[in-house]
């Protein structure tokens, strides 16, 4: 086998992921043709063919995926090396990729802009996805750390608790339960619920409480996003749960209310997940140390 370069490792890893040239292009700020020959000499270096074409979509092929198991950890090393010199030599830079569920979107810019100004030399990426999206962008390495409301669970991640993040039960203002105290899980159960898709954190709560009241599901809409949630909501098509961090403007406008339900809010948390087996760059190690700090300010 011949020497394969970093270089080579680099943009393998870029077109792996996204399984396209063109995006990898775009990321790395290279040419497609230049992408393409790095391809061919990683191939050339390895002896087996990286990836297939089957009709329009790339794959991987078995000696593809093995590559970037490999490709990934010695990137990563990479990243952990260049992050403990610059700390070594008092240098405060770097790249900080992050990952955060929707309904945290409605946060976490407020604490950005800060964490920015206070660091202005680092460099922050910061991609908003659903959870099973987050959670594949930790596993493949391509998120330093996330943001969500339900941490995976394993042995392979940590996760810290930082804030609050109560759930509460939403309709619109001229909803026949607007004005009722005390609402009954039973009340609910005749209702039609907008929810998040299976797997979301707030699905399996709303899930969790009609089963410890014995209830079955009430019938429900599927949304993908916690926005086609809230504007179903205002136009009558049901009612939802949804984190009180994403509605702020819509109860300041009155266009949605909070209903008062038995044992809501749910108080549940956001959390600063990572990967065990990465060690964190300073970069990250500060970003977790600045939202500790700041969150109870956003909380309240």
């Amino acid at each position: 086998m011949l020497p394969i370069s970093l270089r080579q490792l680099q943009v393998f890893e870029s077109v792996a992921r996204h399984l396209n040239h063109s995006r990898a292009a775009a990321e790395l700020y290279l040419s497609q043709p230049a992408v393409s020959m790095q391809i061919k000499q990683a191939e050339a270096a390895v002896g087996l063919p990286l990836f297939e074409q089957v009709g329009k979509k790339l794959h991987l092929t078995a000696a593809g995926n093995e590559l970037l198991h490999y490709a990934r950890s010695m990137l990563q090393l990479m990243q952990e090396m260049e992050s403990v010199f610059d700390e070594m030599k008092g240098l405060e830079r770097g790249h900080l990729n992050i990952s955060v569920v929707s309904t945290a979107n409605y946060f976490m810019p407020q604490l950005l802009a800060k964490f920015i100004k206070a660091h202005p030399k680092i460099q922050v990426s910061l991609s908003v996805a659903n959870r099973d999206a987050v959670i594949k962008q930790l596993s493949d390495n391509t998120a330093d750390l996330a943001i969500m409301g339900q941490p995976p669970q394993g042995a392979d991640m940590r996760a810290e608790a930082f804030m609050e993040n109560p759930l509460v039960v939403i309709a619109a203002p001229m909803h026949p339960l607007a004005r009722s105290k005390k609402i009954l899980p039973k009340q609910l159960a005749s209702e039609t619920f907008l929810l998040r898709e299976q797997g979301s954190g707030t699905r399996g709560v709303v899930e969790r409480y009609f089963a410890s009241h014995k209830l079955a599901l009430p019938a429900h809409m599927e949304m993908d996003t916690n926005e086609a949630i809230k504007q179903s909501v205002q136009a009558g098509m049901g009612i939802g749960i949804i984190s009180r961090h994403g509605i702020e403007l819509e109860l300041e406008t009155k266009r949605l209310v909070i209903l008062e339900v038995d044992r809501f809010p749910i108080v549940r948390h956001w959390y600063i997940v990572q990967r065990k087996d990465k060690r964190p760059t300073t970069a990250a190690h500060e970003f977790e140390r600045f939202l500790l700090e700041e969150s109870q300010g956003v909380a309240r």
